[in-house]
């Protein structure tokens, strides 16, 4: 089985199971956020770190 073969094979399980990938995405953008605002980073700043991540992880 070739890297082509296996990327076929992780996109198909990516889309059927793309509400679960979102929620588990969701989840720990979440907690990278109370992460940083726990050392200190403005809320308006992780948010929109955040926000920027979902877009590039798909939403």
């Amino acid at each position: 089985m070739g890297f082509d073969d296996l990327k076929g094979k992780a996109t198909d399980a990516l889309g059927e199971h793309s509400d679960k990938v979102e929620e588990h995405s969701d989840q720990g953008l979440d907690k990278t956020g109370e992460f940083a605002e726990g050392k200190g980073v403005g809320g308006d700043q992780v948010d929109q770190g955040k926000e920027f991540l979902d877009g590039k992880i798909g939403e």
